[in-house]
């Protein structure tokens, strides 16, 4: 891939959503880190939260923002991993219209090369529904800046060839 100076750069509109029954907004490391690398980007912080995982709370935000048309892109960090309380997942695959299967495959091979196979553990996905991405990232600050630094900022970028999200994302809800 590469960066293409000659096309515009699409400014997108992203919401950062922590998910924790620990931290509060003085140490969300890891909502501070992806807002930051947002608007760095150039991109606009559409909203932000933080909120306790529960799994019916976390369906209602994410349709909440899905139906708002000032948000392209929600940015989800906690709840990918293995425990009972664990539930970003299965709140974000209850929403989707369909998976970015091939997300959660880079985003292993990009986590491998940080923390070897100890990527397992997290079950990292994407997907797109009414119009809207979606990503779960694990909760650590270092997997949300391996997902944003390697991935994301690359394909929520307008000038990255050969192809990337901002791109297609006006042609998401084409029947």
């Amino acid at each position: 891939m590469s960066l293409d100076e000659t096309r515009p750069f699409l400014p997108l509109r992203i919401a950062v959503l922590t998910l924790s029954d620990t931290r509060g907004p003085e140490d969300d490391a890891s909502g501070d880190l992806l807002a930051g690398r947002v608007e760095a980007a150039g991109h606009l912080l559409a909203a932000r939260d933080l909120m306790p995982d529960d799994r019916a709370a976390l369906e209602a935000r994410l349709r909440l923002w899905i139906a708002n048309p000032e948000i392209d892109v929600i940015l989800t960090t906690g709840g990918t991993g293995l425990t009972g309380r664990d539930v970003a997942v299965e709140a974000h695959q209850a929403v989707y219209e369909k998976e970015i299967d091939g997300f959660s495959t880079v985003f292993h091979m990009v986590s491998f090369k940080n923390i070897g196979v100890s990527t397992l553990q997290s079950r990292a996905c994407g997907g797109v529904a009414g119009g809207t991405y979606l990503f779960a990232l694990p909760g650590s600050p270092g997997a949300c800046r391996d997902a944003w630094d390697e991935i994301l900022v690359k394909q929520l970028d307008s000038r990255w060839r050969p192809c990337n999200f901002a791109k297609i994302l006006d042609r998401l809800t084409e029947v």
